[in-house]
């Protein structure tokens, strides 16, 4: 199974509480990590965080900076969980228009895991849906085929993780009912689960209970059901 999550909400939570927005992202840090111990002891292969858009950088400094270093605090910081748990770390987005710091960090990480066999957890970081498809279609561009002939195989095969599975489950927190640039292409069949729960305040239970939620959906992928 394929979760994707947008992590929304960080910046709303700590305003709640008459907080930096910083504080939000610290505690979305530390909400993500419970995620991913919860989905891989709930046997979830593959999870997807939304964790930096190619959006995200038209916000402070300041705050791209915090939120960048925090990347980096993750990264190193829990290695030893992603050995004892066999979890496997890869990115999905613009590696090139990272600092050069951060990308050489996931680069690290995704080098170091690699041959982990437990949950795959994919960080969408300098992500943008729009742009992996265009960051795709370039690819095929170089390879001088066809594009007349060009089949969805050939642009899946062409995608940031084009081995990593379509997801079965997006869900979006804070209560926002929409993908935000969010694996358009590999979510075109998706369920979509929304919590009105900022992401701060997100447990293992809020993933069971959105787990529990896509298990009663009935899939047609544009087919007709059962009903």
């Amino acid at each position: 199974m394929h979760v994707g999550i947008i992590m929304d909400g960080n910046g709303r939570w700590a305003q709640q509480r008459g907080l930096m927005r910083t504080q939000g992202h610290l505690e979305g840090l530390k909400a993500a990590k419970r995620i991913v111990k919860a989905a891989s002891d709930r046997g979830v292969q593959y999870l997807t965080l939304y964790a930096f858009s190619t959006e995200n950088w038209k916000r402070a400094a300041e705050e791209t900076g915090f939120i960048m270093g925090l990347v980096k605090q993750y990264l190193r910081g829990e290695m030893n969980f992603y050995r004892q748990n066999r979890i496997r770390i890869r990115h999905a987005g613009d590696a090139a228009g990272l600092p050069p710091d951060i990308a050489a960090e996931i680069a690290a990480a995704v080098a170091d895991t690699r041959e982990f066999t437990g949950m795959q957890v994919i960080l969408a970081l300098n992500y943008g849906g729009r742009d992996e498809l265009l960051r795709a279609v370039k690819r095929l561009a170089v390879q001088d085929r066809d594009m007349a002939a060009v089949t969805e195989d050939d642009i899946a095969a062409c995608l940031d993780n084009p081995d990593v599975p379509d997801p079965d489950l997006i869900i979006r927190s804070a209560g926002e009912y929409r993908l935000s640039n969010f694996l358009l292409w590999e979510g075109a069949y998706a369920e979509l689960y929304v919590s009105a729960k900022f992401w701060p305040d997100w447990t293992g239970d809020d993933l069971a209970e959105a787990l529990d939620a896509y298990r009663g959906r009935d899939r047609r992928f544009g087919g007709i059901g059962e009903g």
